[in-house]
């Protein structure tokens, strides 16, 4: 395992102002079900159970945003170890204004899917595409963005090297 380069943390009022939002939803899903409920019981449960929803997503995205992400010379981790998108696996990086990536954040593609995985708030991984921010600052996710580009540029120019 390499030394890290750079670590994104999560931004402390952000990640508070994202708990924060799904509380305040699922507490109000759950109130109109209680309060003011539909008069069809498929409906209530509907109500019921995006309350529940919210709620269970907001302590998850609490608990994840917990951990770091860590940009090392072998690619993305989280500061646990587990890997989000491995140097050999990324084929590029996107952090143009009209892609579709998380707020403050960018996109990784990569050459092959690495299958599904999701923290909330701060990456998630579909298909060949990962996306990285959320509650991190705009400024160190640019950072890790470029650093990640220069990355992978390097490792082509040394691929493409006869």
């Amino acid at each position: 395992m390499s030394e890290p380069m750079h670590i994104l943390r999560p931004s402390a009022p952000r990640r508070a102002f994202g708990l924060g939002v799904q509380l305040l939803l699922g507490a109000a899903l759950l109130y109109l079900a209680a309060v003011y409920p539909p008069a069809t019981l498929g409906w209530r449960l509907f109500l019921i159970a995006l309350g529940v929803g919210a709620l269970v997503l907001g302590q998850r995205g609490w608990q994840g945003s917990a951990v770091a992400i860590v940009l090392r010379q072998d690619g993305l981790f989280q500061e646990d170890g587990r890997p989000i998108a491995p140097l050999d696996s990324i084929a590029s990086v996107d952090r143009t204004l009209f892609s579709f990536k998380p707020s403050n954040g960018f996109i990784v593609r990569l050459h092959e899917p690495l299958g599904r995985g999701w923290v909330p708030g701060m990456w998630w991984r579909i298909g060949r595409r990962v996306g990285i921010g959320g509650v991190t600052g705009g400024a160190d996710t640019k950072i890790v963005a470029d650093a990640l580009s220069f990355m992978v540029a390097q490792r082509d120019q040394v691929d493409e090297a006869p």
